[in-house]
C-alpha cells in the first residue's frame, strides 16, 4: 500500500464509504481504485486528487498534504544516481536491496534524516 492509497481508503473508510460507491462518483472504476488504495497502480493523476479532495471537501493544508502522498507514492521508483558521486549510487543500491528487511521503526529514522538533511526549496 501506498501513502496515497493508505490515506484515501482511511478517509474512504471513516465515512463509511464502499470502494464501489466512491469508485462510481468519482467516475473511474472500482478495480482501478482498488488498485490505487492497495498501491498496485503508479501514482494518481492531478485531476484525480483534485477530484478526492473536492470529494471529500478536503481544502488547504489538508489538500496540499494529500497532493504531497500522491507525489511519493509510485510504487515502483527508480532512482537515477547518473551523474551524482559512488556513495550516492551505493545508498540508493542499498536501499533497494534492503528495503523489505526493514521495520516501520527503522525507516522512520531513516526518513527523518532524509528530512533533516534536505536542503531548504528556494
Amino acid at each position: 500500500m501506498t501513502p496515497f492509497g493508505e490515506r484515501v481508503r482511511g478517509l474512504r473508510k471513516k465515512r463509511g464509504l464502499t470502494l464501489k460507491q466512491m469508485a462510481a462518483d468519482l467516475k473511474v472504476s472500482a478495480a482501478y481504485l482498488s488498485a490505487l488504495e492497495h498501491g498496485h497502480r503508479g501514482k494518481p493523476s492531478w485531476w484525480l486528487v483534485q477530484r478526492i479532495c473536492d470529494y471529500f471537501q478536503i481544502i488547504w493544508d489538508e489538500a496540499e498534504e494529500l497532493a504531497n502522498l500522491a507525489k511519493v507514492s509510485h510504487p515502483r521508483a527508480v532512482i537515477d544516481t547518473a551523474g551524482l558521486s559512488p556513495r550516492a549510487t551505493e545508498l540508493a543500491n542499498r536501499l533497494a536491496g534492503e528495503i523489505g528487511t526493514l521495520d516501520d521503526a527503522a525507516i522512520a529514522r531513516l526518513l527523518a534524516v532524509l528530512d533533516g538533511a534536505a536542503k531548504p526549496k528556494t
